[in-house]
């Protein structure tokens, strides 16, 4: 499956598994999304399931909320993240705070689909990560996932989840593994292993970070399409690095994160949000307290630029490969 597929059979599955499951947003009904990762579904289970909502983040999400307190569990898809900011209020003062003010009668049982990131030449409104806005919220979990795989399954455990969910899904990775080669031809899921999703029902933990790849000179902390080019990159910098995939941004599973920077003694943050106060900054604030007395060198932190995401200088912006393994020499003191 593709990531579209693989998110589409998730929702399949807990839709024809739970009747409170629904599905809508802008165009998602009839015309399946803009990336068409809902197609299907409104024929399916029909015009009450899965139906289209107007252009209003706000009521989207409001009405989600009011759902899940009778006991629906909605699945609202912002048509890109960058559009979310009018639904700041519901998400952050309502949906986020219900379990709390209600002292435990009511939650926010709903999961918040929103495509993410850049590489797709999307240009300033439709390139953004803002996943750092949903960490400093406390009663929001936060996700995203880097493959298909992972993908269905963290959707679904988002579903079942009795917490609002912000599930990000990197656009550039929906067809296939990005690892920032914009040059190269596109690779398809159906050529990885991580493309082979299974039909039926499963789980993916909601806080459990994964080894993307085993070393043991370096520590590289990200998500998401970054993934991909930090593999590629500790490939082509030659150099031995541990790539943990987070998966769940937050909250976040701090023992394999803690247990690797411990091993290799470096460690290097990476995402494609801008720097300042973003999601690496509290990475490696947690690295420092926890590792202090284990680490060899600074940690690193490689990042998108303090500037709105620029549609000509797309790859400028961007962190590719050159980048992050120039990163990765400076932390293993491999210096040119």
């Amino acid at each position: 499956m593709t990531m579209i597929q693989s998110l589409r059979s998730a929702m399949d599955v807990m839709m024809e598994r739970d009747d409170n499951v629904i599905v809508y947003g802008q165009d998602v009904g009839y015309f399946g999304g803009v990336f068409r990762v809902t197609e299907g579904l409104q024929a399916k289970y029909g015009k009450t399931r899965c139906f289209d909502a107007p252009i209003s983040e706000g009521g989207i999400v409001g009405t989600a909320i009011g759902m899940a307190a009778y006991g629906l569990k909605p699945v609202v898809e912002i048509q890109f993240a960058d559009y979310f900011y009018p639904a700041t209020d519901q998400i952050v003062s309502e949906a986020a705070r219900m379990r709390h003010r209600s002292n435990g009668d009511f939650t926010s049982a709903m999961t918040i689909r929103m495509p993410c990131g850049g590489g797709i030449y999307g240009g300033q409104t439709h390139s953004q990560s803002p996943e750092a806005f949903f960490t400093h919220v406390c009663g929001l979990r936060t996700v995203m996932p880097s493959n298909p795989y992972d993908a269905k399954g963290l959707l679904i455990a988002s579903i079942e989840c009795e917490d609002p969910v912000i599930f990000l899904e990197p656009k550039r990775l929906y067809n296939g593994p990005f690892d920032g080669h914009h040059d190269r031809p596109v690779v398809p899921w159906s050529k990885h292993a991580l493309g082979m999703v299974p039909e039926g029902y499963y789980r993916v933990p909601l806080d459990r970070a994964v080894v993307f790849r085993p070393g043991k000179e370096v520590t590289v902390l990200t998500y998401g399409t970054m993934v991909w080019v930090a593999e590629c990159a500790a490939r082509e910098a030659g150099v031995d690095a541990e790539v943990i995939d987070l998966r769940s941004i937050w909250p976040l599973d701090l023992d394999t994160v803690v247990n690797s920077v411990k091993k290799t003694g470096r460690c290097v943050v990476v995402h494609e949000a801008t720097r300042t106060s973003g999601f690496g900054a509290e990475l490696v604030a947690l690295v420092q307290e926890e590792c202090f007395w284990h680490l060899e060198a600074p940690i690193e932190r490689v990042t998108g630029w303090d500037t709105p995401y620029p549609h000509a200088q797309e790859w400028d912006y961007f962190p590719g490969p050159a980048r992050v393994g120039a990163a990765l020499k400076r932390a293993v003191g491999k210096e040119a």
